[in-house]
């Protein structure tokens, strides 16, 4: 089973991070070919001519560094591509290999134009990166034997292979292991029509009827990620076959995500939580992450790297060199008038 970063805050329901819910829904879910991956167009088409040059070479594909938010279906591409290129696929962690000798042997056993995918791939120590880099670029890997002065090197080759790297932190990883990718692709979140795509298709898979505007209900309140869509349609599902007829409709899909606290833009009760501290008890900010996390009860990573990112990206946050501030759409949405309306107001109301 693929393990992920142990995770310092409570699971969400709109929480991108994996869990062993998600291996279980996902599992019948990820689809074998590129034909059949929904969405991530220009990744796809980079990916199939790359493979295909390599089919036509008759090599093993360059290595692949996958990077973008948890959630978007990076382990789902590295299935794909060993699947188009009809080689086997092993699966790892960073953090799983702990030892350079856990990497050799796992490099040792694979047989020739197989796929290794390794994610978190900036969590490898720095040991075992080292004995990665001649792996990558030489096919070859030194194993140093003894100690002090009897210590000698022994060189093995390696059958040839791909290493897909995947990670959520592309900043962490060190530059020369970047360097040795051939091929780099972003992830980037999904559509509103992607993600309805995606949503019909796992209702047909699992067996759920669902409408194209319960599906489309779902995906807009699913924050681009397809494991976020995939685990509201199996919570939506619940409230269908008790409060309705067992049908995801628009309004079934409405009901339900209102009642577990999601809003039409994917915010949960935590996001609004961080936001109306910020305007309501410190003016819209600047305020400090380790303050306003004391002062929400929340643990400071929690905010910085699960509610941060998406409200961000929706432009309802703002980053200072003094702290986070609210802006004028976080203000619009929660329903508060801004500093300046409020003083205008308060001018009208003087006069």
């Amino acid at each position: 089973m693929i393990q992920t970063e142990d995770m310092e805050f409570a699971p969400r329901v709109i929480s991108p991070e994996n869990s062993a819910e998600d291996n279980e829904i996902e599992r019948g879910l990820r689809p074998q070919t590129l034909h059949e991956y929904i969405g991530q167009d220009k990744v796809k088409e980079n990916l199939a001519i790359c493979i295909e040059a390599a089919k036509r070479r008759q090599e093993p594909l360059d290595h692949v560094l996958l990077y973008g938010p948890p959630g978007l279906g990076k382990t789902t591409l590295s299935a794909i591509i060993a699947h188009e290129m009809g080689v086997n696929l092993r699966i790892t962690t960073g953090p799983a290999i702990e030892k350079p000798g856990d990497l050799v042997s796992l490099l040792t056993s694979l047989s020739e134009n197989d796929v290794l995918f390794i994610d978190e791939i900036h969590r490898l120590s720095r040991a075992v990166e080292e004995i990665l880099y001649p792996a990558l670029e030489d096919r070859v890997i030194d194993i140093i034997i003894g100690k002090g002065p009897s210590a000698r090197s022994i060189r093995m080759d390696l059958k040839p292979f791909t290493l897909i790297g995947a990670t959520t932190r592309a900043g962490q990883l060190s530059s020369p292991l970047r360097d040795r990718f051939g091929v780099i692709q972003r992830l980037e979140l999904y559509s509103k029509e992607h993600l309805t795509d995606i949503v019909r298709r796992s209702s047909m898979i699992l067996g759920i009827p669902c409408t194209t505007d319960g599906a489309a209900e779902i995906a807009g309140r699913a924050r681009g990620t397809p494991r976020i869509a995939n685990r509201l349609l199996k919570r939506v599902r619940d409230f269908a076959d008790v409060i309705g007829n067992g049908e995801i409709t628009q309004q079934i899909a409405s009901i339900a995500l209102s009642r577990l606290e999601i809003d039409a833009l994917g915010l949960d009760s935590l996001d609004r939580r961080m936001l109306e501290m910020i305007i309501k008890g410190y003016g819209g900010g600047p305020v400090g992450l380790e303050t306003l996390a004391s002062a929400i009860g929340e643990e400071s990573v929690t905010l910085e790297d699960v509610c941060e990112p998406f409200l961000m990206q929706l432009g309802f946050l703002g980053r200072t060199p003094r702290g986070r501030c609210a802006t004028k759409l976080a203000y619009e949405h929660l329903g508060f008038k801004t500093p300046e309306e409020s003083a205008a107001d308060d001018g009208q109301l003087t006069l």
